[in-house]
């Protein structure tokens, strides 16, 4: 499937982040379904947002680059561990990250989950000519892997399963 008019939008938003970010020197991973796409070259579903991990001590410098371009900063009344950014109709989810004497963690109120080690690598992926740094592709299998425990994450559990099955194919032919 092709990207339709909503997913070019946050093709085109991811492109230019990306840009940014990039030239700033500041360190990014594209993760959830968008990730899950640049793998499989190919747009699977529609997607609601744009997930992108940052370093929660960068947050600063990301905050200034975004609204230097033009984003609005829009957070959610019950954000934990993220906030997000919207221009046009494009959402951009911002998970934070931080480092500790245990690993890379997202800094919840609640909890600290830690990612794996593997998570965080060099790795690129491109999709309909936008190139991003992405999560591992073992990495985000995984996670998309994972029984969700709380029945309110129905909606999120069936797209994980829908990206694990896209994710299937794509380690099937590798």
């Amino acid at each position: 499937m092709g990207a339709d008019s909503r997913s070019r939008l946050q093709l085109d938003a991811l492109a230019r982040v990306a840009m940014l970010l990039e030239e700033a020197a500041v360190d990014y991973w594209l993760f959830g379904g968008w990730a899950v796409d640049f793998y499989a070259g190919y747009v699977s579903r529609a997607h609601d947002d744009v997930d992108l991990a940052v370093w929660l001590d960068d947050l600063p410098h990301v905050a200034a680059l975004l609204e230097a371009d033009g984003w609005r900063h829009a957070p959610e009344a019950d954000e934990d561990g993220g906030t997000g950014y919207e221009r046009d109709s494009v959402r951009l989810e911002l998970t934070y990250l931080a480092r500790d004497d245990y690993g890379v963690s997202t800094p919840l109120r609640s909890a600290k989950p830690y990612w794996s080690e593997d998570a965080l690598a060099d790795d690129t992926a491109e999709l309909e000519g936008v190139r991003s740094r992405a999560v591992s592709l073992a990495a985000l299998a995984r996670t998309k892997s994972r029984a969700r425990s709380d029945a309110a994450d129905a909606a999120d559990a069936a797209k994980d399963g829908a990206d694990s099955e896209v994710l299937g194919r794509i380690r099937r032919r590798g």
